[in-house]
C-alpha cells in the first residue's frame, strides 16, 4: 500500500464520483479520499479524506483510533456524543474544528442535515 502523498496541484474534484462506504460505518456515511494512504499495521503513513454524511443518519458507538485525526465541519451540521438510538449529543455549525490525538474516545456522530467534514490523519513519525 503506498503511503507517500504526490505533489498535486489545483484541480477540481468530481463531486459526484470516488466516494465509498468506510469499514464499520453505516452505508449513509461515505469517504472520498484525496490524497495519501494509511498504513496501521505498521503506523505509517497519512491520508486526506473528504467524509460525508447524507441525513438523518448517525453511528451508535464511539471510535477510537491509533493516529492523529484533524477534522474540520465544511458544510453542513455534525452533533457528537449521541446515544445509539441517535438522539442527544452537541450540535456543531460549519467552520468548526477537531484535532485528536491516538487513542482518543471520540463520538458517535450524526447529522440532520447532512455534512461534509475535511479529514487528516497520521501517525507520529517514528
Amino acid at each position: 500500500m503506498p503511503v507517500n502523498k504526490i505533489h498535486d496541484e489545483f484541480r477540481t474534484l468530481d463531486m459526484s464520483a470516488g466516494w465509498e462506504v468506510p469499514a464499520g460505518y453505516p452505508s449513509g456515511i461515505q469517504q472520498k479520499i484525496l490524497s495519501g494512504a494509511l498504513d496501521e499495521s505498521n503506523r505509517r503513513g497519512s491520508r486526506s479524506r473528504l467524509l460525508r454524511f447524507q441525513p438523518g443518519v448517525y453511528t451508535t458507538k464511539p471510535f477510537v483510533h491509533d493516529y492523529w485525526e484533524e477534522v474540520f465541519l465544511v458544510s453542513g451540521d455534525l452533533t457528537v456524543g449521541n446515544d445509539e438510538s441517535g438522539q442527544g449529543g452537541e450540535s456543531f455549525q460549519p467552520f468548526t474544528y477537531a484535532c485528536r490525538p491516538p487513542g482518543a474516545v471520540h463520538g458517535p456522530f450524526k447529522s440532520e442535515k447532512g455534512c461534509i467534514l475535511f479529514e487528516l490523519h497520521y501517525f507520529d513519525p517514528v
